[in-house]
């Protein structure tokens, strides 16, 4: 057994939020010496088989491997350092509004072992873009590529929701390696209308044309822009093409779902489900998607991802990167580790030399 085999039962005793807030503190221990150097060398995957970059020369970002953490899971960006020290390629703090929001009423976090999934219904709670700021002001810049995901306040409308991003993309642009517009969570009332491409096209070339002028104020590049969509709605072909118009370096697959099919019918009928259930519908999103994109977007999978086998799959179908967060909630902080561990002896077994060269290979 290993010792999250330990740790797991006592933080399932506690309510889920409860139990995530405990974690987060861990977590930020890790990010302290002399932890942080020894779990380093424990957990982090060397390998060049696993290294990814997107774009090239000097706008190029490289990913020491593929394996990242999705959003939501460290919201206010409070355990950066500790999260890095796990083995990650890459983190994604948020959701981040411009303001500090409390979210919907708890309890709003539920698990449902028996399908190795959550529900949330968290809606957005956040410490808003001063708050998150505030953070970062005492974090030291990390060694892997660190992304911000931006929505909108519950309280803003949705025919303003454009300078809500704009905002977000503004505050945090000196620290993000890439943004991801999120359109697609099913926890703040008609986000996912902005899925809708007549909605999407003037909101995503708000957000296109802020980062380029930002990377002109700054005198750099811009970073990579992706919008993340929602597993439920069929926008998919439609997103390919108004994130290439709009110069989007390319798509998350995909949010949480709406869809209870997979659990049992004790599982709570609102909020956003993920984990297990989701990893079939996730993965053909990536594969339509990544069709639909033709070389002309990067794809990042996310949805179900509990081992090298779960993460592979993804890759396989078209996602350059992946990301974990239900998966990591029951396997544990090993997991980056041991899905990189799995993904080599995959490539080696199928006879790719890279991550890169299996992108995509059965989609």
């Amino acid at each position: 057994m290993g010792l999250y085999d330990w740790v797991r039962p006592i933080l399932f005793s506690l309510p889920p939020e409860a139990a995530h807030h405990l974690g987060i503190g861990g977590l930020r221990s890790f990010g302290k010496p002399p932890m942080r150097g020894m779990l380093a060398r424990r957990l982090r995957v060397d390998d060049p088989a696993l290294r990814v970059t997107l774009g090239d020369g000097a706008v190029a970002l490289h990913f020491p491997n593929p394996v990242g953490l999705a959003a939501g899971f460290d919201k206010n960006a409070r355990a950066l350092r500790g999260l890095e020290a796990l083995g990650f390629g890459f983190l994604e703090a948020g959701t981040i509004t411009p303001l500090a929001q409390p979210g919907n009423p708890k309890p709003r976090i539920f698990r449902v072992p028996e399908a190795q999934a959550l529900v949330n219904r968290l809606g957005f709670n956040n410490d808003g873009i001063a708050g998150v700021l505030k953070t970062l002001e005492r974090t030291p810049r990390l060694s892997i590529p660190l992304g911000f995901n931006v929505g909108k306040n519950k309280v803003t409308p949705l025919e303003r929701a454009a300078d809500d991003y704009v905002k977000c993309v503004e505050a945090f642009f000196p620290r993000a390696d890439f943004f991801v517009v999120n359109v697609s969570s099913p926890n703040t009332p008609g986000l996912r209308n902005l899925q809708a491409p007549e909605e999407l096209e003037p909101l995503l070339r708000a957000v296109s044309e802020r980062a380029d002028a930002l990377a002109a104020q700054h005198g750099r590049a811009r970073p990579p822009l992706f919008v993340k969509v929602s597993p439920d709605e069929e926008f998919g072909e439609a997103v390919v093409e108004v994130a290439v118009r709009q110069r989007f370096a390319g798509i998350v697959a995909t949010n949480t779902t709406r869809s209870r099919e997979g659990m049992p019918p004790s599982a709570p009928t609102d909020g956003g489900a993920s984990g297990a259930p989701l990893r079939a519908r996730s993965t053909e999103h990536v594969r339509r998607l990544y069709r639909a994109a033709a070389g002309r977007l990067t794809i990042i999978g996310v949805g179900g991802i509990f081992s090298a086998e779960d993460a592979y799959e993804k890759i396989l179908a078209g996602a350059t990167l992946v990301e974990i967060y239900t998966g990591f909630i029951y396997k544990g902080f090993t997991l980056p580790r041991d899905i990189n561990r799995g993904l080599l002896e995959l490539l080696r077994r199928d006879g790719f030399r890279s991550v890169s060269e299996a992108v995509g290979t059965k989609a």
